[in-house]
C-alpha cells in the first residue's frame, strides 16, 4: 500500500518541513537547487520508491530533447522532431500507467482479444502533473518562449519540486526559469508564505475534512431513505469539500513555494463566484485550463477558423481534459458534458 507524505500529516508538518527548510536556508544559493532535488526526490520516494525512475526518466527525455532543440534551432524540420519525441514519450509513459487498464477492458470485450487481463499497474504519485509540465519546457525552447537550461540539476529541481507535485498548479518552466538561477527568500516572502500555507492547511482539515463526512453520509445512503432534501445537501456538500480540498493543497502548495523564494502562478480564483460556465473554468484549475488552451486549442486553431472548427477545437479539447482527470467513461463524459455547455454559451 502506498503511503503518501501529504501536507496536512504530521510526519510532513513538524519532521519533514523543519528539516527541509533548515537545511535549505543553510545552504549557500548556488546549491540550493540541488538540496530542493534530494528533498523533492525523497518526498515523491517516501510514497513508492520505485517510480522515482520513471520520474527521472520523464526528466532525463526532456532535458535531452530540449538541448536538441536548442542546438538544431537553425534545422526547423529536425527540431520540431526532437518536441515530437518529448510529447510522444512522456505522453506514452502517462498512457501506459494511466490508461492501459482501461484500454485492456475495452478491448477484451472482442472475441480475439478476450483473454487479455489488466496489469494492475498502480500509478505513480503526480505523473499527470509532472509529465505535462515537462514537456511544456520542450515546446516553449522550440518556440523561443523560454531559454534552454543546460545544467541538468535546477531543471530536475524544476520538474521535481515537491510543493506543486502532487496537486499543483501546473507550474510552466518560462514562469519560474529566473527564479531557478537566482532566487532570494525575503522576511516578507516568508511570512506570506506562512500565511498562504495555513490558510490552504485550515480549508483541507477544518473545512473540506470535515464536510467531506456529510457527503461521505450522503453518498452511501439507499436511494430509497434519501429525501430531497439530504439529496441536495449532499451535493453541496461535495461541492463544498472538492473546492476546499483542492484550494486548500493550491494554497498550500503556493505558500511552500513563497518559503523556498517560488512565486508560482495562482490556482483558484473564487470560481463558484463566476456568471457562466466560461468563466468559470477560467477561474477553477487555471493553471490546467491554462495549459490545455496554450499546448492545444490554439495550435489547432482556436476560434481564428470559422464557428465549426472552434466548436470542434472546444470538443477536442474538453473531451481530452476529462480523460486528463482519469481513466473512464465517466471522466471522459464529464469532458464532453462541459465541451456542450461551452459551445451553447458561445453560441448563444
Amino acid at each position: 500500500e502506498v503511503v503518501l507524505m501529504v501536507f496536512s500529516s504530521t510526519l510532513f508538518l513538524f519532521v519533514y518541513l523543519p528539516l527541509v527548510l533548515g537545511i535549505y536556508y543553510t545552504t549557500p544559493l548556488k546549491y540550493r537547487n540541488a538540496v530542493l532535488l534530494i528533498a523533492s526526490l525523497i518526498f515523491y520516494g517516501w510514497g513508492e520508491p520505485v517510480y522515482i525512475t520513471i520520474m527521472i526518466l520523464s526528466t532525463l527525455i526532456d532535458y535531452v530533447c530540449g538541448m536538441l532543440v536548442d542546438k538544431y534551432r537553425d534545422n526547423k524540420r529536425l527540431a520540431r522532431r526532437f518536441v515530437y519525441c518529448s510529447v510522444a514519450m512522456n505522453l506514452s509513459l502517462l498512457g501506459f500507467f494511466k490508461y492501459s487498464d482501461f484500454f485492456i477492458k475495452i478491448l477484451s470485450v472482442i472475441p480475439v482479444f478476450a483473454g487479455l487481463k489488466p496489469l494492475g499497474v498502480e500509478l505513480p504519485i503526480g505523473i499527470s502533473f509532472y509529465t505535462f509540465q515537462s514537456m511544456s519546457y520542450t515546446i516553449d525552447v522550440y518556440r523561443n518562449d523560454a531559454p534552454v537550461q543546460k545544467r541538468f540539476v535546477p531543471f530536475a529541481a524544476y520538474v521535481t519540486v515537491f510543493p506543486q507535485l502532487i496537486a499543483g498548479p501546473i507550474v510552466k518552466y518560462r514562469e519560474i526559469a529566473e527564479q531557478l538561477a537566482d532566487r532570494k527568500s525575503s522576511v516578507s516572502q516568508c511570512a506570506e508564505g506562512v500565511k498562504r500555507f495555513i490558510a490552504g492547511l485550515a480549508k483541507k482539515v477544518l473545512i473540506a475534512n470535515n464536510i467531506g463526512r456529510l457527503w461521505d453520509y450522503a453518498k452511501e445512503l439507499p436511494a430509497g431513505e434519501m429525501s430531497v432534501a439530504m439529496a441536495w445537501l449532499g451535493i453541496t456538500a461535495f461541492a463544498f469539500q472538492i473546492y476546499f480540498d483542492f484550494s486548500g493543497y493550491s494554497d498550500m502548495a503556493i505558500g511552500l513555494g513563497k518559503l523556498l523564494g517560488f512565486e508560482f502562478p495562482e490556482n483558484f480564483n473564487y470560481p463558484y463566484t463566476s456568471r457562466s460556465v466560461t468563466e468559470f473554468w477560467r477561474r477553477w484549475h487555471i493553471s490546467l485550463s491554462t495549459w490545455f488552451r496554450e499546448y492545444l486549442y490554439i495550435p489547432l486553431g482556436g476560434n481564428r477558423h470559422g464557428k465549426f472548427k472552434t466548436y470542434r477545437n472546444l470538443f477536442i479539447v474538453w473531451a481530452l481534459t476529462g480523460f486528463w482527470h482519469g481513466a473512464g467513461w465517466n471522466f471522459l463524459l464529464w469532458g464532453v458534458y462541459f465541451a456542450v455547455i461551452l459551445m451553447a454559451e458561445k453560441a448563444f
